[in-house]
């Protein structure tokens, strides 16, 4: 299952710029990396986000927790409803996977804080990703290098992990950039950057939010912002040019889709497919 907490208008912004919402993201690279199976996408920061008929959570090998623009520490009714759903998700056993706002959200479900960023939007990429000590031999990271670039844009972060949490990586920029989360009877995988973005989704993201990046002083004007922005799409394109990831200061762990998507591949064979061959 993939879990959209993004809001309607938010989910149709993105639609408009990148052509396709971020559950819908998700459920493209679940097709690649699980090839044969069957996922469904649920909407729980909706009104009308109920699961499918006859069905409970309990009934899936895992769930995938999308970004959204939400911020965790504001009482809405969409933040209610995402809140609920993570709760009823914990208490299932079913295994969990989130990325951004999903690390948020699993974060203040399990009782930890999220709050703004204290240094500001981490945008376009989060650099120097490093595992700490325990994270270093956890099996979320496997497959990485000691230290790398992903995807990345956000405006929250984590303040304080639950009680019990694993802080897995973090960076100069962001406090918790990966942790595991145990709660009830369930386990929680998350990182604060995007796995599952490509390059043209980084390149939406820049576009929609030029305004705020120019009021944060990552750039001067929305013009700098669409430089950066042209040179990404551009990477995209062509993501073998040695030339533009060295403009970008961006390696293989970015450009090439299979180490880009490490930990979600990794999370599908440690959690999900043991839980599916379990069933029998």
């Amino acid at each position: 299952m993939v879990a959209e907490s993004e809001p309607p208008d938010a989910r149709e912004k993105r639609r408009e710029s990148v052509g396709r919402s971020s559950g819908e993201t998700y459920l493209e690279i679940l097709e690649r990396l699980a090839p044969g199976s069957t996922c469904d996408r649920v909407k729980p920061a909706d009104a009308d986000g109920a699961l499918p008929s006859r069905t409970s959570l309990a009934d899936y090998d895992a769930v995938f927790l999308s970004g959204s623009p939400l911020s965790l520490y504001e009482e809405t009714p969409e933040v209610r409803r995402s809140l609920a759903f993570m709760g009823a998700l914990f208490a299932s056993g079913t295994p969990s996977f989130g990325s951004c706002a999903g690390l948020q959200l699993a974060t203040v479900a399990a009782g930890g804080t999220v709050r703004q960023n204290r240094n500001g939007p981490e945008a376009g990429f989060a650099r120097r990703i490093v595992a700490t000590e325990r994270g270093r031999s956890h099996p979320l990271l496997r497959g990485r290098p000691a230290a790398f670039d992903a995807p990345s844009i956000h405006t929250d972060e984590v303040e304080t992990l639950p009680d019990g949490a694993t802080l897995i990586a973090v960076n100069r920029s962001t406090v918790v950039q990966a942790a595991e989360i145990r709660h009830e009877s369930g386990t929680f995988w998350g990182v604060q950057y995007h796995p599952e973005i490509g390059l043209d989704e980084v390149t939406g993201a820049l576009r929609r939010q030029a305004d705020d990046l120019v009021e944060a002083g990552l750039a001067l004007s929305r013009r700098e912002v669409e430089d950066q922005a042209d040179l990404v799409e551009a990477l995209h394109r062509e993501p073998t040019r040695r030339d533009l990831a060295w403009r970008l200061g961006l390696d293989d762990q970015v450009t090439d889709d299979d180490k880009r998507q490490t930990e979600i591949r990794n999370f599908i064979e440690v959690m999900a497919v043991p839980r599916r061959s379990g069933r029998g």
